[in-house]
C-alpha cells in the first residue's frame, strides 16, 4: 500500500514537472508574472512568523495598518502555510518555499483523485487517467498564480471517505469525510464552501448505495458533519468580523467572474492546441475547457453503463456544479446566495469549474475502465500510455516565468536596522487603479515585519480606499496629515515606479518639505528608493 502510494506520487510529480516545464529549472527563483505570487509568499511567511512570534496575532497581519484582522480580507491558506512553516523557519528561500507548496498541491490533488477513482473502478489505469485530467485541465494553468486554487487535495478524499462510509458504515470513514471538508475549507475557502454544498447532494443521491446499514452510515456521516461544522465555525470567526467591514460582493462582480456556457469552450491562452484569440477574449475566471478526450471517455462510460448508480450520481453532480458556476446567470447560486450567507461573499463562481472537471474526471475514469476491462496486461499498459499522452498533448500550456527576489534589497535591509515603526510606501495606488505595487511592498515587509499602511488582498477595507485617496497628492498638507493620523514613522518613495519627469518634480518637493527628514538613498530591486522619517 505504501509502496503504491509513493509510486503514484512519484508518477504525478514527474508529470507535473513535465507539464509545468521549465518551472523545475527555476524552482528557487522564478514564478508566473502576477501580483498574487508576491501575495502568496507574504501569506506563507506571515503565518510562519506569527506562529513563533509571541506578540503576533495570526489574523492581525502587518498590512492595512491600523485595520484589525487583515489576514481575513482574503484566504488565509492555513494548510498551505502550516506545511510551508518548517521550511520558512529553516531559512529556505521564499521563492523555493512558494514553488514547492504550489506544485505540491497539484501533485497531491492528482494522487487523491487516483485514490478515489481506483476505489470506484478497481482500475489503476483509470485512476491515472482521472488524476491527469484533474491535475492539468486548462483551469489549473489559468490559475497558476493562485496557490489556494491548486490545493484541491481534500475534495476527492472527501468523496472517497464518503463511499467508504456507505460501503462499511465505519465511523472512522464518516469522521474522515467531515475532516476532509474542514481541511479543504482551511486550504481554500472557495473550495471548502463548494465542497460542503456538493458533498451532501452526493450523499443524498447515494442514499441507497453500499452494503452497510443506513442508520450506521448516516450516523457516521453526521459525526463527520459535526467535525466539519466545528472547525469551519471556528475558522469563520475572523471572517465574519471582517465581513462587517467589507460587506457582500456586488452583483456586478459576481456577473463578471461567473462562468458562461461558452466558458467551457475556452482554454488557457497559452494552450498550444486550443489557445488563441478566443481563449484570450474569454476573460478572467472563464477558461474552463476540460478537453475533448475526457468528454469522449465520460460518454463511453455513461453509454456503456457501468453497473450501479455511481456514474449517474457523478453526472448529476457535474451538472449541478456547472449550473452553480453560472452564478447569477443560473438558478443554483441565486437560491443559495439568498439562503446561505457565505455565498454572498463569493465573487468568482467560475471557480466551480474545477469541480466540473473533478466529476468529469471520475466519469472519464469509468469510461477508461470499460475500455480496459478484459484486456491483457500489455494492452492495458499501451492503452493507458496512449490516453495519458493524448491528455498531456491536449493540456500542454506555455507558462511564462519571471524572477522574484529571495533577499531584501538594501533599502529594506536598512529599514530593518531602525527602531520599529509604521511604514508607508509610495507610490500608493489610486482607488480606480488598485492594486498598484502594494503586493510587492507587502512581500518586502517580510524582511523587516514593520506594520505597513499599504496592503494587498482579495477585498479592500473602505478605510484603505479613503486613505489612498487622501494620499493622492503626497507630500501635500492633506497627505502629511493622514500619515500623522496613522502614526506613520517611515516613508519610502520608490523612484522606479514614477515616470522620470514626475519623479524629478516629486524629488524636489520632498527635499523642500519641512515634514520629512531624509534618512538615506538606497537601491531597491529596480532603482533608487529614498527613506524618510516623518517629523
Amino acid at each position: 500500500m505504501i509502496r503504491r502510494a509513493l509510486a503514484v506520487i512519484a508518477l504525478f510529480a514527474a508529470l507535473t514537472a513535465l507539464m509545468t516545464w521549465p518551472q523545475v529549472r527555476w524552482l528557487g527563483s522564478r514564478a508566473t508574472p502576477h501580483q498574487d505570487v508576491f501575495f502568496n509568499m507574504w501569506r506563507l511567511q506571515w503565518v510562519a512568523h506569527a506562529l513563533v512570534t509571541p506578540r503576533a496575532h495570526l489574523f492581525d497581519a502587518n498590512i492595512f495598518t491600523p485595520e484589525p484582522r487583515t489576514l481575513a480580507f482574503s484566504d488565509a491558506m492555513l494548510v498551505e502555510a502550516f506545511a510551508a512553516a518548517p521550511l520558512a523557519w529553516a531559512g529556505v528561500r521564499p521563492m523555493l518555499v512558494h514553488n514547492l507548496v504550489l506544485l505540491g498541491g497539484i501533485v497531491v490533488s492528482a494522487s487523491t483523485m487516483f485514490m478515489l477513482v481506483r476505489y470506484l473502478t478497481g482500475c489503476s489505469g483509470a485512476g491515472v487517467v482521472a488524476g491527469v485530467v484533474f491535475a492539468f485541465v486548462p483551469y489549473r494553468f489559468d490559475h497558476y498564480m493562485h496557490m489556494e486554487l491548486q490545493w484541491t487535495v481534500w475534495a476527492p478524499l472527501a468523496f472517497w471517505s464518503m463511499h467508504r462510509t456507505f460501503d462499511t458504515g465505519e465511523w472512522k470513514y464518516g469522521i474522515a469525510t467531515g475532516l476532509s471538508v474542514a481541511l479543504q475549507m482551511l486550504s481554500s475557502i472557495y473550495y471548502g464552501i463548494f465542497l460542503a454544498t456538493l458533498l451532501p447532494v452526493g450523499a443524498l443521491l447515494l442514499a441507497r448505495d453500499g452494503e452497510a446499514p443506513r442508520r450506521r452510515v448516516f450516523a457516521a456521516l453526521a459525526a463527520g458533519a459535526v467535525v466539519a461544522l466545528l472547525v469551519s465555525a471556528a475558522y469563520a470567526r475572523p471572517y465574519r468580523a471582517s465581513h462587517a467591514t467589507v460587506g457582500d460582493r456586488s452583483q456586478e462582480e459576481v456577473l463578471q467572474f461567473s462562468a458562461r456556457v461558452s466558458s467551457y469552450r475556452a482554454a488557457t491562452a497559452g494552450n498550444w492546441l486550443y489557445g488563441g484569440r478566443f481563449a484570450a477574449r474569454a476573460g478572467d475566471e472563464r477558461r474552463l475547457f476540460p478537453g475533448l478526450l475526457p468528454l469522449l471517455l465520460a460518454t463511453i462510460g455513461l453509454l456503456l453503463r457501468v453497473p450501479g448508480r455511481r456514474p449517474i450520481v457523478y453526472l448529476l453532480l457535474m451538472v449541478a456544479a456547472f449550473e452553480m458556476s453560472l452564478g447569477l446567470r443560473g438558478y443554483g447560486y441565486t437560491f443559495l446566495s439568498v439562503h446561505i450567507p457565505p455565498f454572498r461573499s463569493l465573487r468568482a463562481l467560475g471557480r466551480l469549474g474545477i469541480f466540473v472537471a473533478m466529476f468529469l474526471a471520475v466519469l472519464a475514469g469509468y469510461g477508461y475502465s470499460l475500455l480496459a476491462s478484459g484486456r491483457s496486461r500489455a494492452v492495458r499498459a499501451a492503452l493507458a500510455g496512449a490516453v495519458v499522452l493524448i491528455l498531456l498533448a491536449e493540456y500542454r500550456t506555455r507558462l511564462p516565468l519571471e524572477p522574484y527576489p529571495n533577499a531584501a534589497p538594501p533599502v529594506y535591509r536598512f529599514l530593518a536596522t531602525q527602531p520599529r515603526g509604521i511604514v508607508a510606501e509610495f507610490p500608493v495606488p489610486q482607488p480606480d487603479t488598485l492594486p498598484g505595487h502594494d503586493a510587492e511592498f507587502a512581500y518586502m515587509s517580510t524582511f523587516h515585519w514593520f506594520p505597513l499602511v499599504n496592503g494587498y488582498s482579495g477585498t479592500y477595507p473602505p478605510s484603505y480606499i479613503g486613505r489612498i485617496d487622501r494620499l493622492r497628492d503626497f507630500p501635500d498638507a492633506a497627505s502629511i496629515d493622514q500619515l500623522r493620523r496613522d502614526a506613520v514613522r517611515y516613508v519610502i518613495v520608490h523612484s522606479y515606479h514614477y515616470d522620470p519627469p514626475v519623479w524629478q518634480t516629486l524629488a524636489q518637493r520632498l527635499d523642500a518639505s519641512a515634514d520629512l527628514i531624509q534618512l538615506g538613498r538606497f537601491e531597491d530591486a529596480n532603482a533608487t528608493a529614498v527613506v524618510y522619517r516623518l517629523r
